[in-house]
């Protein structure tokens, strides 16, 4: 299959932003910012207070054991993580479809308040089961963020500063972390693993009654051309059906399921690893994590403004996102010599630690990327719907890649790392076999004869 990019003539595709309240359509994108950022707090708290967890009883660790040797434990933090994915999909299906129906400024308030609350919750559990029902309900609170702030960057932004607009607010996922280490040592310290819970969570509610307050509503621009060309892809009173039916439902669906659990796999391992291969604490690690996550954010920023710089010197969106993931793609082919570097470096956690930023970067740029192209295919009527549908596929492989994880990381670390490499190229490639022409209806319109 060939991976040359069709660019042929796309009519319609808006690049103006919008005259009234322009600098407004910023606050929002900084709002989306925040959110994502206290969406990330919230569900990696978990990851990092993994250490302290071996000294909680009903987490089954093992004293005598060594720390790669420990299946009861990794059995049950595996099954935890693997919990919220599973809820977060569900919860996505749902979740765009509900925000389609009661617009961005409701469903985002319902979504982050229960996932605040759930967040809180954490503080209670006394039970591996009391953990894993927390994760379910916070991974369906948090399954609102993405189809929420996807569907508001259609609305307040054009074709050419999506993506841009995309990668700022995703960076929330790695400023994140860079509060979040810090934060979470601070308290931990103090007041015990339970407190971090309730600290992140309550930033939620502080969030949704700024975003109560805001008149987003009346202040948000109408359709775009963009919009008034791409509605025909879902005419009718049947979404679900023309969504079904549609080639670029499945491109992003598959997508997100081949990808996003190598995001899920830095988010929710990368405190442990650095501790069993080189017995960092969360408080000696948190140099390293910051590093990855810094790095990360330049890589989704920077990303995000890749395929709008294309675009700004003629090309079509459907060359400009394809070859922006394609870049993406390539850089992260270095993190399969991740596992080689503890060889190497045995004593130095830094040579791992930034190829692994780098794959993480690279990972950010593509989501940026990958997120700009609903609003490419689908009207901002089905947008969350289908950032929803992809996000569930997203989850569910997330699930699988955790799975595979939980059984062959501390011994068989190359393949966990292989599968992280490739997955990208193999990625695009299906997708621009299923999509070949971004930037219009992909199902052929019907000939006036």
């Amino acid at each position: 299959m060939s991976l040359a990019f069709n660019d042929s003539e796309e009519k319609g595709f808006t690049s103006e932003s919008p005259s009234t309240h322009a600098n407004m359509r910023w606050f929002v994108c900084f709002l989306l910012f925040l959110a994502t950022t206290i969406n990330y707090m919230d569900r990696s708290v978990f990851s990092l207070v993994e250490p302290l967890l071996h000294t909680v009883s009903f987490m089954g660790w093992n004293l005598a054991a060594d720390v790669h040797h420990q299946p009861v434990f990794d059995n049950n933090y595996g099954n935890i993580v693997i919990c919220f994915q599973i809820a977060y999909g569900v919860g996505l299906l749902i979740a765009g479809r509900i925000i389609d129906k009661l617009g961005t400024k409701v469903g985002y308030a319902l979504a982050i308040g229960i996932w605040a609350l759930s967040s809180m919750g954490h503080s209670v559990v006394t039970s591996v089961v009391g953990f894993c029902i927390a994760r379910i309900f916070l991974g369906l609170g948090e399954s609102g963020n993405f189809p929420a702030a996807i569907k508001a960057t259609s609305e307040w932004f054009p074709s050419e500063e999506r993506a841009k607009a995309v990668g700022i607010f995703n960076s929330g996922s790695n400023a994140s972390s860079l509060i979040a280490p810090a934060l979470v040592a601070f308290v931990t310290a103090k007041y015990g693993w339970r407190a971090a819970f309730l600290t992140t969570g309550s930033m939620g509610l502080i969030w949704l009654v700024l975003w109560l307050f805001f008149p987003y509503n009346r202040l948000r621009r109408g359709s775009t051309t963009t919009q008034r060309r791409l509605e025909p892809v879902v005419q009718g009173d049947h979404l679900w059906g023309s969504l079904l039916r549609n080639r670029g439902t499945y491109a992003f669906a598959v997508v997100k399921g081949l990808t996003d659990g190598v995001w899920w796999f830095y988010l929710f391992y990368l405190p442990e690893f650095l501790n069993r291969n080189y017995g960092l604490s969360l408080h000696n690690a948190y140099w390293e994590i910051v590093a990855v996550y810094v790095i990360s954010s330049v890589g989704s920023i920077g990303g995000g403004l890749v395929s709008g710089a294309f675009m700004r010197h003629g090309f079509t969106v459907n060359r400009s996102r394809k070859m922006a993931m394609l870049i993406m793609a390539v850089c992260v082919l270095p993190v399969i010599f991740v596992p080689h570097m503890g060889t190497l470096f045995p004593a130095n956690p830094w040579p791992a630690t930034l190829l692994i930023a780098l794959g993480a970067a690279a990972h950010q740029g593509w989501s940026a990327t990958i997120f700009s192209t609903p609003a490419d295919m689908f009207p901002s009527t089905a947008v969350s719907t289908v950032v929803g549908i992809g996000g569930a596929s997203g989850a569910a492989g997330g699930a699988a890649f955790t799975w595979v994880v939980k059984h062959n990381l501390s011994l068989h670390p190359l393949l966990i790392f292989a599968m992280a490499a490739g997955a990208y190229l193999v990625a695009l490639a299906i997708f621009h076999l299923l999509v070949p022409r971004l930037g219009a209806p992909v199902e052929p319109e019907p000939s006036a004869a």
